[in-house]
């Protein structure tokens, strides 16, 4: 077995509903384009507020995925 090369990018996912929902959006957009995800950091929270309320949850996570062997 050879030794896995690890890659991270930073992206922020956003929802109106909830954080997690927040998390899946940006994973599931990365997954458009990124292979082999295998983890996600979760590395600020934070929401946007408009009319005193929260209007949507932001989050920042960090997307590590395996690099292509070859």
């Amino acid at each position: 077995m050879s030794a896995h090369i690890y890659k991270k990018i930073e992206i922020v996912g956003s929802s109106e509903s909830s954080i997690e929902d927040a998390v899946n959006n940006a994973v599931t957009k990365a997954a458009e384009s990124v292979r082999n995800i295998r983890w996600v950091e979760v590395v600020e929270t934070r929401c946007h507020v408009e009319n005193q309320k929260i209007a949507y949850w932001q989050v920042a996570v960090k997307i590590g995925f395996t690099l292509d062997e070859n």
